[in-house]
């Protein structure tokens, strides 16, 4: 761990903290309880996962529906927000502005139409495919099959509606296409330097500069599957992604989406990996070891590691979520 300096805490404290993306189990017995960790961390703004391509979309549905209605439950702390001011709002008001995300298109059933609905109800980034080819395009995981026309008419819906298009899970040959067809920047929200640690989630460093020269951000994750060849990870290794994704990306063009998870009551991560090996291969380690994720409080350890590298204290506002709070004023309507 870094012994936090008091440069670090002022940084940290003064800026816009966003974190891209959560990983807890999308599942209506989810505690929200625990969104306290954000909170408590000094986290301003987390996008919180509804679904993703192995669950039915009607259970998407359901878990959106469930989320909403707990933190409309909870406007003391929380608020659903849709606009870069009522997030810079909250962190003025103490609370943690929320938005969702769902991973992959299998949540649309087949409906361009269902974009929208997802849109009018707080979700404001979608990826194309989880890992395994769907009807928008191939997965990471997949054949790595080309941007179907379902795809390109999604990502020009997302487009009009003003939604993050997120490339995180997808193919390459997806991910390219997908960032020449879009007419807005896309994300890449949770997703680390294949070149620091090759693995299939990971991405290539053409990937990295595609995004950025769209205007994009690459959110550096937080999973040690994806960080480094050990058992787990820690604050130095998620330093040493972010660093490098500066160096390739630009600074502007590098954010955090940690895809941090608390337990759920419902089937076990370790679980799911196990009985899904469509998803998560075992040649590509998943299933090996115990999934080891940082926590939001190791952002501000993040911050120290990047003072600690000779980052100007601009460059970290910007990874730490000012990055993101831009690309949302550009992107979002």
């Amino acid at each position: 761990m870094y012994e936090i300096s008091p440069q670090a805490l002022e940084i940290f404290q003064s800026s816009i903290v966003w974190d891209a993306h959560s990983g807890f189990m999308p599942d209506v017995r989810a505690d929200l309880n625990n969104l306290r960790l954000w909170k408590n961390a000094g986290v301003n703004y987390l996008s919180i996962d509804v679904g993703f391509d192995l669950l039915p979309w009607d259970r998407t549905v359901a878990n959106l529906e469930a989320f909403r209605r707990w933190v409309l439950d909870h406007a003391d702390e929380y608020v659903i927000v849709g606009a870069v001011q009522e997030v810079q709002q909250a962190k003025r008001d103490g609370r943690l502005a929320i938005t969702f995300d769902i991973e992959g298109m299998n949540a649309l059933n087949g409906r361009l139409d269902m974009i929208e609905f997802y849109y009018r109800l707080g979700v404001r980034q979608i990826l194309l495919a989880y890992n395994r080819d769907n009807l928008a395009g191939g997965g990471c995981h997949g054949s790595d099959d080309r941007l179907t026309d379902f795809g390109r008419e999604a990502i020009t819906e997302m487009n009009r509606l003003g939604m993050f298009v997120d490339l995180s899970h997808c193919g390459f040959r997806t991910s390219m296409q997908a960032m020449e067809h879009s007419s807005a920047p896309v994300i890449f929200s949770h997703s680390n330097a294949k070149s620091l640690r090759s693995h299939g989630r990971n991405i290539t460093d053409e990937q990295i500069r595609a995004c950025a020269e769209t205007g994009g951000i690459v959110g550096a994750v937080g999973l040690s599957a994806f960080l480094c060849d050990g058992e787990s990870a820690t604050v130095r290794d998620l330093v040493d992604h972010v660093d490098y994704l500066i160096q390739v990306a630009g600074p502007k063009h590098v954010g955090v989406g940690l895809d941090y998870a608390f337990p759920v009551e419902t089937v076990g991560i370790d679980e799911m990996i196990e009985g899904n090996p469509q998803y998560w291969p075992v040649q590509e380690g998943y299933g090996k070891t115990p999934v080891h994720f940082l926590p939001p409080e190791d952002l501000i350890g993040l911050t120290q590691g990047l003072i600690e590298r000779g980052h100007e204290s601009q460059v970290i506002r910007g990874v730490l979520g000012e990055n993101f709070l831009s690309l949302a004023e550009r992107v979002w309507h």
